[in-house]
């Protein structure tokens, strides 16, 4: 038979059915609470100034000695503020045929852009610690983080309060290391977490966390990781991610805005370890 009425015939009075909008996936930010935050009052410039203190020694005395006079000399950290930002207009033809609500979807995208730009501006301040363990041309091993760890212990580093931050293509060798190419007979616990779950948990009392918003350093798979105290780095905020709509009735359409304004730096060198590796799977 033939000219038959099909779904193909008839396709102009089908509407296609819209499902829920699929946001493409991306980490959320991880370093904020790892380090020191600084709020920055309005009207108080753009340079926060934080003073650090010594670490100070003290002596055995003989009785009814005077004491000498010791001299505590501050050093200072300054962060200054900058402020990003990400803007699209969407037009009112857009808004009013969509299924979803554009500029909700479109206000979430742009924050988690922004915060993903603040993560990324933190990890770049791993390069900048003085102490390193690693190497560019080799994977990482548990023998590194417990080096590391060790390296800031030695500099008097308080125990608590620290964090090891890799690239997921780095933890990978770590887990590889840890579960001798996940098929350890003898697992620790340590060990077989990460074989249930794909999380290396804790090493050496330390958090590890993964971070795919770090930055390649150098050729291949390299990437500089860090492994910190909460004082090493700061962030100081002056207007935290804001989301913003204003009417643009020339265009017919409105204009979504995403801004935030911060600054990063580091604050104690001798509180952070830059963890160089080479991953063996990039």
């Amino acid at each position: 038979m033939a000219n038959e009425t099909t779904l193909s015939t008839l396709d102009d009075l089908i509407v296609p059915m819209i499902a829920e909008a699929l946001f493409v996936a991306s980490e959320a930010s991880i370093m904020r609470p790892l380090i020191r935050n600084y709020a920055l009052p309005k009207n108080s410039g753009k340079v926060i100034q934080v003073p650090i203190y010594p670490v100070v020694a003290a002596a055995a005395v003989a009785e009814a000695t005077d004491l000498a006079n010791t001299a505590i000399s501050t050093s200072k950290a300054d962060l200054t503020v900058a402020e990003v930002g990400v803007m699209t207009t969407v037009t009112d033809m857009a808004v009013n045929t969509s299924e979803s609500d554009v500029v909700k979807d479109l206000g979430k995208l742009f924050g988690e852009g922004i915060a993903r730009k603040m993560d990324a501006d933190l990890m770049a301040l791993f390069d900048g610690f003085s102490g390193a363990v690693g190497a560019a041309d080799a994977a990482i091993t548990v023998a590194k983080i417990f080096e590391a760890v060790s390296k800031l212990k030695q500099s008097g580093v308080p125990s608590n309060d620290m964090a090891c931050v890799l690239h997921p293509a780095v933890a990978y060798d770590l887990k590889a290391n840890m579960t001798n190419t996940f098929a350890n007979p003898n697992p620790t616990d340590v060990a077989n977490e990460a074989l249930r779950t794909g999380f290396v948990g804790q090493l050496a009392g330390v958090n590890v966390y993964e971070s795919s918003n770090m930055a390649n350093t150098g050729t291949g798979g390299d990437f500089k990781g860090g492994l910190f105290h909460k004082d090493a780095l700061g962030l100081a905020m002056l207007q935290d991610i804001k989301i913003e709509t204003q009417r643009d009735a020339s265009i017919r359409g409105t204009e979504i805005v995403a801004t935030a304004v911060y600054g990063v730096g580091e604050l104690h060198d001798s509180y952070g370890i830059e963890v160089l590796a080479d991953s063996s799977i990039l």
